[in-house]
């Protein structure tokens, strides 16, 4: 079986399973119908389609796995029809590989747990946390100290990418600066494939190509590798030559922020 497939199943298994979870109460229907009591105590087919505003054929093959055709706003009625809770929305549409239309705005998200921001600036080495559009949302001091001109000023922008493609420091900064920011765009076309019609993206590429040559021509290449960490190489002002290993993680309760940490080679070339 193959991926997609395998997928489009697991769509439907869960949406079923929800649909025969669901008190008809709870939807605000009759506990009867015409045709007398309920063999089942959750919702039907043919009443789910009805509150999603769609038709019952259809409804049916999403269940069955028949179709990939879902739009990401017959999902979120799905989720609304369903009493989907967090977790389970979230789920859902991770099955269905689309966005959630309904997700906070990037104002809601700024919000971050204190635990959370604790965890990055207990870090010795070198830490970040970054947002789905690459702003640097939290870091230690080690952090501040290597990245000049990023996150050691008061002023300027946080976001990683205006960093790397429109400021001096971070050419001086960079190992292969020029090879390192081919990769940086791969991994951010990488990083926001469910969010390239997002606005604000779309903002981000625009001013982007216009205030740099090498992130429009690597853009329009479309190339596309994961933010898998390796090496990481820093000429920097003050301590030299750095050298250090890059690991990702993600947030378990926020998939929206992921934290970059950067481990040294050796005890020398330590940030902190």
């Amino acid at each position: 079986m193959d991926n997609d497939l395998a997928r489009r199943r697991a769509l439907g298994e869960f949406i079923k399973t929800q649909r025969e979870q669901t008190p008809p109460a709870q939807a605000g229907l009759p506990q009867l119908s015409l045709g007398g009591r309920r063999r089942t105590p959750g919702l039907r087919r043919e009443e789910v389609a009805q509150l999603c505003g769609i038709s019952v054929t259809w409804y049916t093959w999403i269940e069955q796995g028949r179709t990939d055709s879902v739009s990401p706003q017959a999902l979120s009625r799905l989720a609304e029809a369903l009493h989907l809770p967090r977790a389970k929305r979230a789920y859902l549409f991770e099955l269905a590989g689309k966005k959630d239309p309904v997700l906070p705005e990037h104002g809601d998200e700024s919000v971050i747990a204190p635990e959370i921001v604790e965890v990055v600036r207990n870090f010795r080495a070198p830490a970040y946390l970054m947002d789905r559009y690459w702003n640097a949302v939290a870091w230690n001091p080690a952090a501040r100290k290597l990245f000049t001109g990023w996150l050691d000023t008061r002023a300027g922008s946080r976001n990683l990418l205006h960093f790397m493609f429109c400021t001096e420091e971070a050419r001086q900064l960079t190992a292969d600066w020029e090879q390192r920011a081919r990769r940086v765009v791969a991994e951010f076309r990488a990083d926001c494939a469910a969010l390239l019609d997002d606005p604000q993206v779309a903002s981000m590429v625009e001013e982007l190509s216009a205030r740099n040559a090498l992130f429009k021509r690597a853009w329009r290449l479309q190339d596309v590798v994961e933010r898998e960490g390796g090496e990481r190489r820093f000429h920097h002002p003050q301590m030299g030559e750095l050298s250090y290993r890059q690991v990702n993680f993600r947030v378990a309760n926020r998939p929206d922020l992921k934290l970059v940490t950067l481990m040294p080679d050796s005890a020398g070339t330590d940030a902190g």
